[in-house]
């Protein structure tokens, strides 16, 4: 147990407990009345928070889908930032950025499932690669003004970022920025098969 005592392990444990909250689930729950996991796509994400609620409370529905977005992204910041005022090395900033995501996409509190990843991703990416990440989140937002599917806009706008970091920071180690975009692509392997037989909704 002495690796508890360790400082890095607090914070690697920290951003896993902390990234594996369900905010969406609690949201929705406790304020509208709904359980996202039995509805829409069963997701825990702003975008089923925001299908689900809008079936009984079209206008509570958008507040929570906001609420849930913002604080996906803060759960991961917020360790983050804990870690650098503590002095903490890039290596042990990344590893938290990590598994802030790992925590939200596998919940130890949902018996490790949990969200798509998308907000919590771009929040720890947007203090580890900021201009990426302002990159990505252009593309985001013209495709989901455009197209309104929120997984091609999503993902086009993680492949956008990871793109961008090999150009912008070609010296980069880049494999926590690879990681973390393959566990967003994996958990939405759903997404990408209806996609592909063109029965995913668009988000209107």
């Amino acid at each position: 147990m002495d690796f508890l005592f360790n400082i890095n392990a607090q914070f690697y444990l920290a951003a896993y407990l902390i990234g594996g909250i369900p905010f969406g689930l609690l949201l929705a729950k406790f304020v509208a009345g709904v359980n996202v996991k039995e509805s829409g796509s069963k997701s825990i994400g702003a975008t089923n928070v925001l299908r689900v609620v809008k079936e009984s409370n079209p206008a509570l529905a958008k507040k929570l889908g906001a609420a849930t977005l913002l604080l996906d992204a803060l759960k991961g910041i917020v360790v983050l930032l804990a870690g650098m005022y503590m002095g903490m090395p890039e290596s042990t900033l990344w590893g938290i950025a990590v598994l802030a995501v790992v925590g939200h996409c596998f919940s130890p509190y949902l018996w490790f499932e949990g969200g798509k990843g998308i907000a919590t991703g771009l929040g720890v990416l947007l203090v580890m690669l900021p201009l990426e990440t302002l990159i990505g989140f252009v593309v985001w937002g013209v495709l989901a003004k455009t197209l309104k599917i929120s997984s091609i806009s999503s993902l086009a706008g993680v492949l956008t970022l990871l793109a961008a970091s090999f150009v912008l920071h070609p010296n980069l180690e880049h494999a926590p920025v690879v990681l973390i975009t393959i566990i967003l692509f994996y958990k939405h392997i759903p997404n990408i098969v209806r996609l592909v037989k063109g029965e995913e909704k668009a988000v209107v």
